[in-house]
């Protein structure tokens, strides 16, 4: 199974797969290489069947002759390990082919073959091919001398470890397709089924796919830069763990660092202790090391010099908006208010060339200072001419980190490209500034940038909304909210790898989060419920600190918080009474001594299911907006209000199907008890027992929050006639980013309304990508690729010419 990236000849399929290593000796750094390409080359060549049988024949081999080298303990070992491989292969087909013979059911079209149920049997099919090239390796190599067996005795317990992991995942996405009634992503039915899914699913091992095996499912080129990411997490969370303050570099970090870098056992440990126990504030502050002046510093010397790089500080007036139906009538856009009350939006204006107005006493006003590097504008003997174009950009971040600082390397390359200025948005952050906050300011910069777009070097006669993951959220949202207030809404979005599902629910595409080191479920679900107010106090220890000015940040934002929870909205505050089952629990991690393998560390673990963990349910309520009705009512409580008013509730569904549906629903109820009475154990086959974690319960929440209902927070959720008034929608996606199906649904769901819409999902990448242009080739294509999305808002075709490429 391939995932086939359609687009333009020059982008091709972004695999970063293939390429031979040069003829003769071989050093050890090209005999690497030389695996990882291979080992992908069997992913793309063979066949799901031919691959297994190819890897059980092999392990079989491989077993009688390590059972003829006597009793000793390594060739025991090894035995044991291939013997797993061939089991685990044998019971990893069966659910594989059943997904695959199903996966077209959820495509967009016949063109666009990507959703979740792709992804996991890819990323399998990944593991299978590193198993099978290890075990001709070891076949070809194991009577030499100098066959190094601890190496890869450990390499194969790792990526078996790995296989009985996506084992169990291919059976729990075995369940939702049946499930699930066809066409339908998101796990749905009963609140209980789905708690017991969540609670199950979270106490599954991970640390397997943070040692050894970190990265296996992406391009080889982003392998070292995970791995060195992976390295920097766990010492950064041992020094949050232990309050160590300064910013020099001290011998206990450099130890730290050394033992994580030379044990991917104990590494992946500490990460998967990481990923579950620490709370959302680590992550902000780890995500925030990009804003360090340094680092920011160095990656702006390696990206495009502007004429134009100023940080405006909008001062919050209201202003007056015409109305798109009737220009002689206005609209007042205010200023957020939401929880801190009227306050400026830092924006980024960044332009290749310095253009009209770029340099006007009324903007340069508005400059705010960033110390040394507060601005890169050099004068110049001529202005360039405005614009006829401007993108409006929000960066991502998951509502909790990052500003455009940390976005402007690929911004100064997309206003080189596009010939636009572009005005980036530092909206305010969760968990401090919870939702609606940021959209309101995001949606009031946009509409300043409408207004103003002669300041910003623009005529503003095209105008393209840009942004990635959480920004892509806000994206839908502020197009949502602008054609709610009846003024200009942009010409065209592009989303990459966008949020447009924030309640808690399960996909399968989210069963890769078990994987994924940048998107970990545990970390995405703390961030969506910061957003939603759900992380509103400090409750962790004091020795839980960040690093330096971190440390100092964290403990006046602990202050901060307390005051705005005691001066929250009103309608915030009415909201949250709604959820009866919201509460903290802090859980101590278990520690777990260092062990030498993974199969050692997977053995001292219980076999079955940890029935006594107290986790949290989860309240998960019908994806219709029928149980928010009342609050809809009033405008205080939810940003819907305006548009909800004309709207039933059967138009919020998002499910594609016909309305009236009595039979569907009765048989989706009774699918639902029956399912119920069988419990999620009952998702593997008998005698099958994943790898449990030993780091305890995960510190994560397991509810979803009312607010992720609103439309304005989950755009999937929104009534057809909101998302009938969007713009044309370009989605650009990763094949093996958890958010694949959100985007994948919210496509198909724009479809349906015959919504113009695009999507292309680029394979082998993971999500962020953007952030990560210049690191490979694989990642500028993509990044390109999303600038080819922008071009086609800003300078249409014309439709009386032939149909070219952009």
């Amino acid at each position: 199974m391939k995932l086939v990236f359609k687009g333009k000849s020059g982008y091709g399929v972004m695999s970063g797969y293939g390429g031979t290593s040069a003829p003769g000796k071989n050093s050890p750094s090209k005999k690497h290489r030389h695996y990882r390409h291979t080992a992908s080359r069997l992913t793309n060549t063979m066949d799901l069947r031919t691959m297994t049988q190819s890897l059980v024949t092999l392990a079989e081999d491989n077993m009688a002759f390590f059972s003829s080298q006597g009793p000793g303990e390594t060739a025991r070992r090894l035995w044991d390990v291939f013997a797993g491989i061939r089991e685990q292969a044998l019971g990893l087909e069966p659910p594989l082919g059943h997904l695959l013979g199903k996966a077209h059911l959820f495509d967009l079209d016949a063109e666009t073959p990507a959703n979740g149920f792709r992804s996991l049997v890819h990323t399998a099919r990944c593991c299978l091919a590193h198993l099978l090239h290890k075990s001709r390796y070891v076949a070809a190599n194991r009577r030499s001398i100098f066959f190094r067996t601890s190496h890869n005795l450990a390499e194969l317990e790792a990526y078996l470890a790995a296989l009985t992991q996506l084992r169990a995942l291919a059976y729990y996405a075995q369940r939702l397709l049946d499930t699930n009634q066809p066409g339908r992503l998101f796990f749905e039915g009963d609140e209980r089924l789905i708690a017991d899914f969540l609670r199950e699913y979270v106490t599954l091992h991970k640390g397997c796919f943070y040692g050894r095996c970190l990265g296996f499912q992406f391009t080889p080129a982003i392998r070292p830069f995970l791995q060195t990411i992976s390295i920097g997490l766990v010492s950064f969370g041992e020094h949050y763990k232990r309050n160590e303050t300064g910013l020099g570099v001290t011998a206990s970090s450099l130890f730290t660092s050394g033992r994580f870098a030379i044990d991917p056992e104990l590494r992946g440990a500490e990460f998967e202790r990481i990923t579950q126990n620490l709370d959302v504030h680590f992550w902000k502050a780890f995500w925030n090391i990009t804003e360090i002046e340094v680092l920011s510093s160095l990656a702006n010397m390696a990206s495009a010099t502007v004429r134009v790089s100023r940080l405006l500080s909008l001062p919050p007036e209201a202003f007056e908006m015409p109305l798109t139906a009737d220009p002689k009538l206005t609209v007042t856009i205010s200023p957020a208010l939401a929880h801190t009350g009227p306050g400026p939006v830092l924006v980024r204006l960044i332009s290749y060339d310095l253009r009209e107005g770029q340099d006007s006493k009324e903007l340069s006003s508005l400059v705010k200072s960033e110390g040394p590097r507060s601005l890169e504008l050099r004068p110049r003997p001529q202005q360039a001419p405005r614009s006829r174009s401007l993108v409006v950009h929000i960066h991502g971040g998951g509502f909790v980190a990052q500003t455009s600082k940390s976005h402007e390397p690929y911004l100064k390359s997309w206003a080189q490209e596009l010939g636009a200025p572009i005005l980036s948005i530092d909206y305010s952050l969760a968990p401090e500034a919870p939702f609606p906050r940021a959209l309101e300011e995001c949606f009031y910069a946009y509409c300043w940038a409408v207004k103003h777009c002669a300041l910003l070097g623009s005529t503003g006669e095209r105008i393209c909304l840009a942004g990635d993951s959480a920004g892509g959220n806000l994206c839908f949202t502020v197009s949502l909210r602008a054609a709610a207030y009846g003024v200009r809404v942009p010409d065209g979005i592009m989303a990459a790898y966008p949020a447009t599902m924030l309640q808690s629910t399960a996909s399968p595409s989210r069963l890769l989060s078990l994987m994924d080191p940048l998107l970990p479920l545990s970390v995405l679900s703390k961030c969506v419920s910061a957003y939603a107010g759900g992380e509103t106090e400090d409750h962790s220890d004091s020795d839980q600190k960040a690093l330096g000015m971190m440390g100092l940040v964290r403990r006046d934002t602990a202050l901060l918080l307390r005051d705005l929870r005691l001066n929250a909205s009103s309608w915030l505050n009415s909201f949250l009474e709604l959820s009866k089952h919201k509460a903290h629990t802090n859980l101590v991690p278990v520690v777990e001594p260092m062990r030498r393998s993974v199969s050692e560390a997977a053995l001292a673990q219980p076999e079955g299911p940890l029935g006594t963990d107290s986790l949290k349910s989860l309240t998960l309520h019908d994806l219709s907006l029928e149980g928010s009705s009342e609050t809809s009512e009033n405008p205080e409580l939810s940003l819907s209000a305006e548009t909800l008013a004309s709207s039933t509730p059967s138009d919020v569904n998002f499910l594609l199907q016909s309305e009236g549906t009595v039979e569907g629903a009765k048989a989706q109820e009774e699918m639902s008890t029956k399912d119920r009475s069988r419990g999620v154990g009952a998702a593997f086959p008998e005698g099958f027992h994943p790898r449990r974690s030993s780091q305890g319960a995960t510190r994560m929440p397991l509810y979803s929050s009312p607010i992720a209902k609103n439309p304005f927070m989950s755009p999937l959720l929104a009534p057809d006639s909101m998302l009938q008034s969007l713009p044309p929608v370009h989605i650009v996606a990763c094949a093996l980013d958890p958010m694949l199906d959100d985007s994948v649904m919210f496509a198909r769901r724009l479809r349906s309304l015959g919504q113009p819409v695009t999507l292309r999902v680029v394979e082998d990448l993971p999500h962020g990508f953007l952030s990560l242009a210049a690191l490979c080739r694989e990642t500028r294509q993509a990044a390109a690729l999303c600038v080819e999305r922008i071009r086609l808002i800003l300078a249409p075709p014309d439709p009386r010419a032939a149909a070219a490429p952009v």
